[in-house]
């Protein structure tokens, strides 16, 4: 009998103990549950901020166009329209006839590229493509312009030295490319003088004559290239879409920053002060990064980023489309989810809390997993986060948050190209071709496949043929090769 008992009494524990266990599993799930609701409640609310139907679309497309106007009929100061549209004066653009062995320069912020390649006409492909990237030493980064002009002049030499047109031949005189990863503005031809040096302190280059010092550096140094116009890196692909095809109108740079640059009329600038044209056609770089329109999809989080910058208020076209800033955006989103709604567990990552951990190849490698339970998401939140025990649900939370950042930015700069075409009035009639350079373009597969359906979606069936977007050619800094391809011998020392 007391055996009986005991027996009973322990399967009235286990039971109670079942009981309690069920009921804490219960409460487990509808927190779960509940954290779920909550964090797709505010993906929801993320998605509706960012969305970008075809009106919008259009009504950005047609705020870019006017602003391209408001500025060139400003003459400089632009007035209202937040577009700089920076004038190149290079001599010409090719023509797909160009023939020989070319060298070329871009400088970017802590380092350049060196690199030369030879063009065979009749817009045969480039080849015998030769870089090298060199750093600038900090004590050159401190100094002034001639420090800077004079360590790149020897380094040339040493290129062009290892990597000559002809063995044993000196190389003859002829074009340098230069192509700058900063706005360049041409107002007065050989100028070339810098807007804002983003990483130098070299203060006096602004207002100088960069053509002048750099041509005198390559001479000291021996070197028999010359330098007859900087341009923007932009400036330089729009120059190696002209090499190919003659439709092509515009060049885009969508990278860890962005701009566009594009061809226009020299009859369409013909009241602004400067250097006489020889050319019929003017690059123009747009600067657009800078574009603001009222139509724009600005979210909280844009908002809190804008705000939280070291240029609040600037830039805000490339705050939402560039790759500086599209992983922030999603760390953003997930941070309010962590905190609100648990996302990752509690307390809060303190790795999560940290601005611009998250780079924009990190946010396409989660978007673009495909994988069971998508692996590479909880692979990146561990290794970037320190987020170990993430939930399949919310590593396609993770993965839906890339997707409304990448499509949104994807769809702008597709809306930011059918305005350039409009502004030119090409739109209905005429072949345009658009190159495209950078690691979102290149790299992003989900971004590239979103701009190009953006463009469709604008201009429909019957007109989006019109309008073809290429990646550009030749690889990075090539722009500065084709641009040296056009140039005519036009030197100053």
């Amino acid at each position: 009998m007391p055996m009986r008992k005991e027996i009973l009494v322990a399967a009235l524990a286990a039971t109670a103990t079942l009981v309690v266990a069920a009921a804490a599993l219960r409460r487990w799930k509808r927190r779960k549950q509940w954290q779920l609701k909550q964090a797709h409640r505010i993906l929801r609310k993320f998605a509706r901020d960012c969305a970008t139907p075809v009106p919008k679309l259009w009504q950005i497309a047609d705020d870019l166009e006017s602003d391209m106007r408001a500025s060139i009929a400003s003459d400089g100061t632009r007035g209202k329209a937040t577009l700089k549209m920076l004038v190149s004066y290079a001599d010409a653009f090719p023509n797909g006839d160009e023939e020989g062995f070319y060298y070329g320069v871009n400088l970017r912020g802590t380092n350049f590229l060196i690199l030369c390649a030879r063009l065979g006409g009749k817009n045969a492909p480039i080849s015998d493509i030769h870089r090298e990237e060199i750093s600038i030493p900090s004590n050159v980064m401190n100094g002034n312009s001639e420090d800077l002009f004079d360590f790149i002049a020897a380094e040339v030499a040493k290129f062009v030295s290892a990597h000559p047109e002809n063995e044993n031949e000196p190389v003859k005189r002829t074009e340098l490319g230069f192509t700058l990863s900063y706005p360049v503005d041409d107002a007065a031809a050989t100028l070339g003088n810098v807007i804002k040096w983003d990483s130098f302190s070299a203060d006096d280059t602004v207002g100088k004559n960069m053509v002048k010092n750099i041509n005198r550096a390559l001479n000291k140094h021996g070197v028999n290239l010359r330098v007859s116009a900087m341009v923007d890196d932009t400036v330089g692909n729009l120059a190696g879409g002209r090499y190919y095809c003659r439709d092509s109108v515009a060049a885009i740079t969508l990278g860890m920053g962005t701009n566009a640059a594009y061809i226009e009329s020299a009859q369409e600038l013909a009241h602004l002060n400067g250097p006489s044209r020889t050319s019929r056609e003017v690059g123009i770089s747009m600067e657009w990064g800078n574009f603001r329109s009222p139509h724009l999809p600005i979210t909280e989080f844009d908002a809190c980023l804008d705000s939280e910058s070291l240029n609040p208020g600037s830039q805000v076209f490339q705050k939402l489309v560039s790759g500086t800033y599209l992983g922030e955006i999603v760390r953003r989103v997930l941070v309010k989810m962590a905190q609100e709604t648990l996302l990752f567990g509690d307390p809060v990552p303190p790795k999560l809390m940290t601005p611009y951990l998250l780079r924009s190849p990190d946010m396409a490698a989660m978007h673009q997993d495909t994988s069971e339970d998508r692996e590479v998401v909880n692979e990146k939140l561990k290794e970037i986060f320190g987020i170990t025990d993430s939930t399949p649900m919310a590593r396609e939370i993770v993965a839906e948050v890339c997707d409304v950042v990448s499509e949104r930015a994807a769809r702008l700069a597709g809306a930011g190209i059918v305005g350039i075409v409009k502004k030119l009035g090409r739109i209905e009639n005429k072949r345009n071709i658009v190159t495209v350079e950078g690691g979102l373009y290149e790299h992003y597969r989900v971004f590239r496949n979103y701009l190009n359906s953006s463009i469709w979606e604008m201009l429909g069936n019957e007109l989006s043929d019109n309008v073809i977007v290429e990646h550009s050619h030749g690889g990075s800094g090539a722009g500065a090769v084709f641009l040296a391809s056009s140039q005519k011998e036009n030197f100053d020392f």
